[in-house]
């Protein structure tokens, strides 16, 4: 363990942020803080590839190949050793030198939980030390996934939300759609049917994508909204596209609390979903054949 203010005043390099190329010593050393950035939509750490993936730099709209993230990307060709350190002020620890393997590009909200913008992910192969297993959320998630699509509970209440914007608060329309999922799937199963949810990893993608409600036995689909405005529609729409690329579904719903306007049950018609609501003690659809 080191002092920063001692590392840098030794090796150079910034001594603000998360990434110091050093003009002083052959050096690009980087700082990760995997708690504090968790919290935010920043998964740095071990993942299930044994390789150390790092987030880039650049608080606000796209980062870009520019500056500190170009220092990593070409630590190799400017012949600088690309150092790890856990911590980003006071007292650090060094994690090892690594080697860039590749970079992606995933969503992550801007500083302040401002709009979700695309970040840079480098990840990183240990030169002089061993793989760990993964820490973070996303990483176990990610170790525990089976193929591209699992099946889950229910009453497993992640959302894809949690794993791009951890620190937002539900919104009201959430807590909504929650409720509506979790009375129309009670529904449901006093008829005798089975309900599941399930988790996709598209191919290439680290973030994983989360269903609201599938009936198996119908092959029905269904996106929950807490509001029936165009917006929701056509987000719903959207997902259930989608969701649909990865699972049998010959039917697909979106779930609203109560009937929409004739325009948007066009809308929903034209591309071959339906609308489902609760009505009295039962639930109504715009096609009642996708009705269980």
């Amino acid at each position: 363990m080191i002092e920063r203010k001692a590392l840098h005043a030794k090796f150079g390099g910034r001594t603000q942020g998360g990434i110091g190329p050093s003009a002083k010593t052959p050096n690009v050393m980087i700082f990760t803080d995997p708690i504090a950035g968790e919290k935010h939509g920043y998964y740095d750490g071990w993942m299930p590839d044994g390789l150390f993936h790092y987030s880039g730099e650049g608080q606000f709209g796209d980062q870009r190949m520019l500056s500190g993230n170009a220092s990593i990307l070409n630590h190799e060709a400017e012949e600088r050793a690309l150092r790890v350190f856990q911590g980003a002020r006071g007292t650090i620890t060094y994690l090892g030198e690594f080697a860039v393997e590749g970079w992606y590009e995933a969503d992550a909200p801007e500083s302040g939980d401002g709009p979700l913008r695309k970040v840079i992910v480098f990840k990183l192969r240990p030169v002089d030390t061993a793989p760990q297993r993964p820490g973070t959320k996303l990483g176990r998630l990610l170790a525990s996934q089976d193929g591209t699509v699992t099946q889950i509970e229910v009453e497993q209440h992640e959302t894809e939300k949690s794993f791009v914007q951890p620190n937002q608060q539900p919104y009201e329309a959430e807590r909504r759609e929650a409720k509506l999922v979790q009375q129309f799937s009670d529904h449901l199963r006093l008829k005798g049917y089975q309900v599941s949810r399930h988790r996709i990893l598209p191919p290439g993608e680290t973030r994983p994508l989360l269903t609201d409600l599938f009936v198996p036995d119908r092959g029905l689909l269904i996106e929950a909204k807490g509001s029936v405005t165009r917006e929701n529609v056509r987000m719903a729409i959207g997902q259930l596209a989608d969701y649909g690329r990865f699972l049998d579904a010959r039917y697909r719903a979106i779930l609203v609390p109560a009937e929409p306007r004739s325009d948007l049950i066009e809308l929903v018609a034209s591309v071959g979903q339906a609308f489902i609501w609760p009505e009295g003690k039962g639930y109504r659809s715009t096609n009642p054949e996708f009705l269980p």
